[in-house]
C-alpha cells in the first residue's frame, strides 16, 4: 500500500514544475478523431481541459469534425471528396458543415466541459467576426489553380472576442470563417488552431491525431519521433517523410511555430488523458516540434 501512495506522490512531484511554469499561459488544443468519436476519450478529453483550467492554465478548443460531416453528407446523397486532406465544399457541403459543426458537436463539447465543472464557450468563426476569411487557392504541382471551392484560410482573428470572455471561460471554437462579404467558408481545424495559437502568441499548441505522431517511418508506429525542431520537420517534408494526410497538420505546425507559439504537440489522441500526459509528464505521448532553439527551460 504505502507503494502505491509513493508513486502518487511521484506523479504529483512529477508535475509541479510544468504546473508552475504553465500558469498563467495559454494552451490551443486542436481537439479531433478518435478523441472525438470514442466516448470514454470524450470524457476523459473533458475532464484534462477542466482540470487544466483549475490548476490555472487557459485552454481554448479548436474542433473540427469531418468524420460526422462526411457521414451526413453520405446519408444526405452529397459527394464527399478530398484533395490533399482539404474538403472539396460547395454550398451544399457548407451548409451540412455549419449544422454539424456549429450545430451539434460545438454544443456537445460545450455541454460536457460545463458539466464536469468548467465554464466553457461555443463560438463558430463568424461569431463576433472571430474568424475572417477568404477563399484559399491552392497550387498542383503543374502550377494550375485547384478550386476547392467555399474552403477559406484565415485571413485575420479577432483576438478582443478571446479577451474578453477572460480567462474564466473556456473558448470552443467550431472551425468555419465568414468572409468580408459575409460569405461562409469550411477551414481546416488544423489551420484554425494555428492560427489562433500565433495570434495570441500561445505558449503551446497541441494537436489530437489518430497516429502516436511524427514518425520517421510512417509505416512503423515504434519509430516516433519524440522531439524534433521546425527545420527538422521542414526537412521531413521535402524528402516525402510525411503522409499526404498529415501534411495541413504539418503546415499548420510550422505556420504557428513562425508566428511566435513556444512548441507544438503532435499527440496520440486514443491514448487516455493524452493531453495531461503531454502537458505534465517528462516523457509525453507525441511528438514535440520546438522552433529551433533547445534552452533547458524551453524543453518542459
Amino acid at each position: 500500500m504505502r507503494e502505491i501512495y509513493r508513486k502518487r506522490v511521484e506523479t504529483l512531484l512529477e508535475a509541479l514544475p510544468y504546473i508552475r511554469l504553465f500558469n498563467g499561459k495559454t494552451v490551443v488544443i486542436k481537439y479531433g478523431g478518435a478523441a472525438m468519436s470514442s466516448a470514454d476519450l470524450k470524457e476523459e478529453f473533458a475532464t484534462d481541459i477542466v482540470l487544466l483550467r483549475y490548476m490555472g492554465i487557459r485552454p481554448i478548443i479548436v474542433h473540427g469534425g469531418g468524420s460526422e460531416v462526411s457521414s451526413l453528407m453520405r446519408r444526405l446523397d452529397l459527394p464527399v471528396k478530398f484533395i490533399d486532406g482539404l474538403r472539396v465544399t460547395d454550398e451544399a457541403t457548407i451548409e451540412v458543415a455549419r449544422m454539424v459543426l456549429v450545430g451539434k458537436i460545438n454544443k456537445e463539447i460545450v455541454s460536457l466541459i460545463n458539466r464536469y465543472g468548467a465554464r466553457a464557450v461555443g463560438l463558430g468563426g463568424d461569431d463576433g467576426m472571430l474568424l475572417v476569411a477568404e477563399k484559399l487557392l491552392r497550387k498542383a504541382p503543374d502550377g494550375s489553380i485547384v478550386d476547392l471551392g467555399q474552403v477559406g484560410e484565415v485571413v485575420s482573428v479577432n483576438t478582443s472576442l478571446l479577451d474578453l470572455l477572460g480567462p474564466d471561460y473556456v473558448p470552443v471554437v467550431a472551425s468555419v470563417g465568414t468572409g468580408s462579404a459575409g460569405e461562409s467558408y469550411n477551414i481546416n481545424a488544423d489551420t484554425v488552431a494555428a492560427a489562433i495559437a500565433g495570434a495570441i502568441k500561445a505558449e503551446k499548441l497541441i494537436f489530437l491525431t489518430d497516429v502516436a505522431g511524427l514518425l520517421s517511418d510512417v509505416d512503423d508506429e515504434d519509430s516516433l519521433i519524440s522531439e524534433c525542431t521546425a527545420t527538422d520537420l521542414q526537412s521531413m517534408v521535402e524528402n516525402g517523410q510525411v503522409s499526404r494526410g498529415m501534411i495541413p497538420k504539418v503546415e499548420a505546425v510550422l505556420s504557428a511555430l513562425s508566428r511566435g507559439v513556444e512548441a507544438a504537440h503532435i499527440i496520440d489522441g486514443r491514448v487516455a488523458h493524452s493531453v495531461l500526459l503531454e502537458i505534465l509528464t517528462d516523457a509525453g505521448v507525441g511528438t514535440k516540434v520546438l522552433p529551433g532553439y533547445r534552452s533547458k527551460e524551453k524543453q518542459l
